[in-house]
């Protein structure tokens, strides 16, 4: 075959990480498709890399490990989301206990009883058929099949042939099934020792599940609580509140935030994310991608931004009669600051228009000065401060405004402007109304765009 690959003979070759060792030679490869992503592990992940300059590379997975979802949230990689279930596929009820017989044998009756059949995963080959044995005496008018990785090959697809054509009610198996055949009769999987698995792989195993239109339960046994790892304790909280259809990404962002995003080029898969907050994280790594796309070498000792800071001297908030619902303002509140530009200030203005009436005065002012600070963030403008008696402008080192522009306000109107510093421009003018505070900023900010625009 190796021979074949290297002069171009095959088109499309199928395989395990058998294909990424030295020994394999390609033509022209120029697709490389990664099914069940979090299944390779560094050295794998460094020999794709090796190929990453000359060949484009398709990830395909239901929870992306933290190191990838990281390189996508930050923008080093691309990332679409198919979140649409298949039709009348309904999303499995999970639920953790400490193990228990008689809940097993609960579990195990009412889904044989619907005409079901059951996964008991048990990921010990040398105590399994222990297992079976225990499981037999506590419901012996089962079958019981028993499936993993140290069966002969003829004999573990005779067990799964078994299982799938409903000659087994209960299928006692290794994690062999994570990624197994097909079984949409098969609606209740009981894991035992869940504390034990990672999040992604959860995830796949209570997918074996639910492949139908019936409704799947899963059952994740542990041991009491009180000897769970907190970040066991971590994983099985979330994997249990993520149990709706498509909800792999929000179970990848819950891994991030456990294991740590790890090295983006080393070795190491766990990192000190918790250290300084995902938001700040990301918030140093979106800057220092930015600064690689314009060719610039990123500043590490640059402090981070801080955002510009508005002062109106006037009430700017959504009034809790205007807006009864706190949940709903604080989600306002957040998309209004994480507004990019104009038009997606309208377009949450023109939405609380139509979902709750016309604006009261206080959030008209609210919007006006998210305004503001989108203009005073390109202008390289810190801090906006105007009330009644004038105000000030704080600039950073690196605004674009020319300093032509403040020199000529300064010579034309000394007894307005003034400098404080280096960095501040003082301005004393009588400004009563909030609209004449706002004009009088605006003016000031349109000449600088047009000074910026001109230099």
């Amino acid at each position: 075959m190796s021979k074949r690959l290297q002069a171009g003979e095959i088109d499309i070759l199928i395989g395990t990480h058998k294909l990424l060792q030295t020994d394999f030679g390609f033509k022209d490869l120029g697709l490389l498709v990664i099914d069940e992503e979090h299944r390779f592990g560094v050295k794998q992940k460094e020999a794709i890399k090796a190929l990453r300059a000359e060949v484009d590379i398709l990830t395909m997975t239901a929870t992306p490990i933290p190191r990838t979802l990281n390189m996508a949230l930050g923008g080093l990689r691309d990332l679409s989301v198919i979140a649409t279930p298949p039709a009348k596929r309904l999303s499995i009820k999970t639920f953790i206990r400490e193990h228990n017989v008689g809940l097993v044998k609960e579990a195990i009756l009412r889904e044989t009883l619907r005409g079901g059949q059951v996964y008991y995963l048990h990921n010990e080959v040398k105590t399994i058929e222990e297992t079976v044995r225990k499981l037999s005496e506590l419901v012996p008018e089962l079958s019981f099949g028993i499936a993993h990785g140290q069966l002969r090959e003829q004999e573990l697809e005779r067990v799964m042939t078994n299982f799938y054509h409903q000659r087994h009610n209960v299928l006692v198996c290794s994690t062999i099934i994570e990624t197994g055949i097909d079984v949409p009769n098969a609606n209740t999987i009981i894991i035992d020792r869940a504390d034990k698995f990672g999040l992604a792989q959860l995830h796949q195993l209570r997918g074996r599940v639910g492949r139908s239109h019936h409704q799947a339960y899963a059952y994740l046994l542990t041991p009491p609580r009180s000897v769970l790892t907190s970040d066991a304790e971590k994983r099985l909280e979330a994997i249990e509140s993520a149990g709706a259809l498509g909800a792999g990404f929000m179970l990848a962002s819950h891994d991030l935030e456990i294991r740590g995003a790890g090295e983006l080029l080393g070795d190491d898969q766990s990192g000190q994310i918790e250290q300084v907050g995902f938001s700040l994280y990301l918030e140093m790594l979106n800057r220092a991608v930015e600064s690689l796309r314009k060719g610039e070498i990123p500043d590490i000792d640059a402090p981070l931004e801080t955002g510009t800071e508005i002062k109106m001297h006037l009430p700017a908030l959504i009034p809790d009669d205007y807006l009864p619902n706190i949940s709903t303002r604080l989600v306002l509140y957040k998309r209004i600051a994480q507004a990019q530009d104009k038009d997606a200030l309208n377009d949450i203005q023109v939405e609380m228009i139509d979902r709750f009436g016309l604006l009261p005065d206080e959030t008209k002012q609210l919007f006006i000065q998210a305004e503001v600070r989108l203009r005073a963030q390109a202008l390289g403008i810190s801090e906006v401060d105007v009330g009644v008696a004038g105000g000030s402008v704080k600039f950073e080192s690196t605004t674009p405004v020319p300093v032509n522009a403040l020199i000529d306000l300064l010579q034309s109107n000394p007894k307005e402007f003034k400098l404080a510093g280096s960095d501040t421009l003082r301005f004393i003018r009588e400004l009563e109304s909030g609209e004449a505070r706002h004009n009088y900023i605006d003016r000031l900010m349109t000449q600088w765009e047009e000074a910026c625009k001109s230099s």
